[in-house]
């Protein structure tokens, strides 16, 4: 029998749900228990108060967004829902339509607006920077901001945007900034509340997910460590051996070739088949590698799907390509493309047609595709479920020189 509650918890608990009343009926709409981060964000979001919510990846910092929408809603404000690309963009909109209804969300992007004045606007996040030094009257009863992937901020090349946004927004404005990556959490939050006034800053560390780290050696998946910070010995040895053999080969007049044990594309994929490690999403750095790596499957006659998969793929992709003429499928390699999908492997790339992409997208989401080749957009916090992610490098061309990826990316 569990404790008795005491009339002086009972009327804690009571002042709590008056208090707090929005996020209460929030909770109560979910069919699982909220965790402890998520409850303390809303609560700050309801008492009026920005937010910065680091939390690792599938730990469900969405949902403090998707409040911020519905508290919009109750008091008759607008709430934006800023991304950093389209393809998340797309996915938030679907997500918050099935959510609030397609009348009261639209989306705004590049090369998409659909209900533009709705309460609730999905939009990337240069959308938002433009609307502000046009004075648009969109902004009019804008109550919220979400800005998802907010540690973008740091970023090289666009983080000018985000750090435009979160300083010329009007002072009424409550940001919502959610992040998984930011390793200064606190310094960070000191600077929004700087720039932004009250900000509460709600960190979480448990990852619901477990993370599994492996090192493809030859034909031998590795744990890359052995206990918790120590690296697995064997790894270190065939590293040794490696560093020997090259250097052997350097001496024999520069006839250094690469291992000739080195799995290829297919193989590799193969083997995470094998050890039911599908689907799979493999990071390459170029739309041009992308591309190739699916062509080198689709030549070793490689295949992941059943007959009523195929079925399945094939009526999706001819619904997302049904209004592009003949002539023109047949320019943009629609045959190939197919004939991949139905194998169950897709590139996903910025040089995509956007219908091919959002093909790619759904399907993936479903679990038809089980390996897709993609540069980093696929990255950026699209609910893609992988079960395993391939990094063939760990440097990458930064637009100067070739240099390691950051933690972030």
């Amino acid at each position: 029998m569990g404790a008795m509650t005491t009339p002086a918890e009972k009327f804690a608990a009571a002042k709590v749900r008056n208090q707090y009343k929005e996020t209460t009926a929030f909770v109560q709409s979910f069919d699982f228990e909220f965790d402890p981060f998520q409850v303390a964000a809303c609560h700050a979001v309801e008492e009026g108060s920005g937010v910065l919510v680091a939390a690792p990846t599938g730990a469900g910092k969405t949902v403090v967004g998707e409040f911020a929408a519905h508290l919009a809603l109750k008091l008759g404000k607008k709430c934006f829902y800023t991304t950093p690309i389209k393809a998340l963009s797309n996915q938030k909109y679907s997500e918050f339509v099935a959510m609030f209804g397609e009348d009261r969300v639209g989306l705004l992007t590049g090369d998409t607006s659909i209900n533009g004045e709705a309460d609730v606007l999905v939009m990337t996040t240069e959308v938002l920077r433009n609307m502000l030094y046009a004075g648009s009257n969109t902004l009019t009863n804008l109550g919220y901001v979400v800005m998802d992937e907010v540690h973008y901020l740091a970023d090289k090349f666009r983080g000018a945007v985000w750090e435009e946004v979160l300083i010329h927004l009007m002072e009424s404005v409550q940001v919502i900034s959610l992040s998984a990556t930011v390793s200064n959490a606190e310094e960070f939050g000191e600077w929004l509340a700087e720039v932004r006034g009250n900000t509460q800053v709600i960190v979480s560390e448990i990852r619901p997910i477990p993370l599994y780290q492996h090192v493809l050696i030859g034909n031998r998946l590795l744990d890359l460590f052995e206990k918790p910070g120590q690296i697995n010995p064997e790894i270190l040895q065939r590293e040794r051996e490696a560093v020997r053999k090259a250097s052997l080969s350097r001496n024999r007049r520069g006839r250094f070739t690469e291992a000739q044990d080195r799995l290829s594309r297919a193989d590799i994929i193969e083997k995470l088949a094998n050890q039911n490690l599908l689907p799979a999403i493999t990071f390459i750095f170029s739309r041009i590698g992308c591309d190739a790596a699916v062509k080198q499957c689709l030549h070793a006659g490689l295949r992941l799907t059943s007959t009523q998969e195929r079925e399945e793929i094939r009526a999706t992709a001819l619904k997302y390509t049904q209004n592009i003429a003949e002539e023109d499928l047949e320019v943009l390699g629609f045959d190939d493309w197919l004939t991949a999908l139905e194998r169950g492997i897709a590139a996903h790339h910025a040089g995509l047609l956007p219908s091919f992409k959002s093909a790619v997208e759904e399907l993936f989401q479903k679990g038809l595709i089980k390996a897709v080749f993609a540069t980093e957009t696929l990255a950026l916090g699209i609910n893609m479920p992988a079960r395993t992610v391939v990094l063939e490098k760990l440097i990458k061309y930064n637009g100067e020189s070739h240099v390691p990826i950051t933690p972030g990316e």
